[in-house]
């Protein structure tokens, strides 16, 4: 069975584990790729182009399957202003295309300003309540797995992500050109890109599906990796 070119990109502050489910549970499916932010140089994270023509960099010439999550739909989004007739199909998780107001510009500074300080464990404390439902956080080896995969990206990483991250633009006007089969998938509990943001995204995007994952929050491929594993299964097939 011929295996289809899948590209997996990570979000703000994840490694590759946050796919780890998936690289175990799809690999007779797919030719599975995940960028390691810690391999790119620091510069990629100047512009959205230029992160997103390294992350584009990571496929082989031929068409592939993209799926994102949070910034890495993000970026995922940006390959398809760049690369569009590559993508076989799409898969938008847990993300949002809408820009930044200047409140939410001012709370990405501040977690920068508190990473600066050398306050970087605080960062993190602060980022798993967006990550982790908090009927999740007793699960303690779901905790230290996000953790970990946070501590691996380190800070240098991070502040570069969140300055992008604050200067986005909006790419909700490019939506309605996407033409091929397109899933968006969120966690009902999701606090960091919150449901209605997977339904302005679906509702722009002629022929996508919304699929809700209950009892989840952002991080949908660590807190439930059999359930996504099934979607994306699913998908890849269609």
């Amino acid at each position: 069975m011929t295996k289809t070119p899948l590209l997996l990109v990570p979000g703000l502050l994840c490694s590759p584990r946050l796919f780890a489910g998936q690289l175990a549970g799809l690999s007779a499916e797919a030719d599975i790729v995940v960028p390691d932010w810690r391999k790119a140089p620091l510069s990629v994270w100047d512009t959205w182009d230029s992160a997103a023509r390294w992350v584009l960099a990571q496929m082989p010439a031929q068409r592939f399957a993209l799926a994102g999550l949070s910034l890495g739909g993000m970026l995922a989004v940006e390959i398809m202003q760049i690369a569009a007739d590559r993508v076989d199909r799409l898969a938008l998780l847990d993300t949002g295309m809408r820009s930044q107001n200047e409140g939410e510009r001012a709370i990405r500074r501040a977690r920068i300003r508190l990473a600066n300080e050398g306050h970087f464990e605080l960062v993190l404390g602060l980022q798993m309540s967006r990550f982790i439902p908090a009927y999740r956080l007793p699960d303690k080896a779901l905790v230290d797995e996000v953790m970990a995969m946070c501590g691996e990206i380190g800070v240098e990483i991070y502040k570069r992500q969140e300055e992008l991250a604050a200067i986005r633009v909006d790419r909700r006007p490019d939506l309605p050109k996407i033409k091929c089969p397109t899933i968006v998938v969120c966690g009902r509990d999701d606090a960091a890109t919150p449901l209605f943001l997977s339904e302005e995204m679906a509702a722009a995007i002629k022929g996508s599906e919304l699929i809700v994952v209950e009892q989840c929050g952002h991080l949908v491929t660590m807190e439930k990796p059999e359930e996504t594993n099934t979607i994306l299964r699913k998908w890849l097939s269609a």
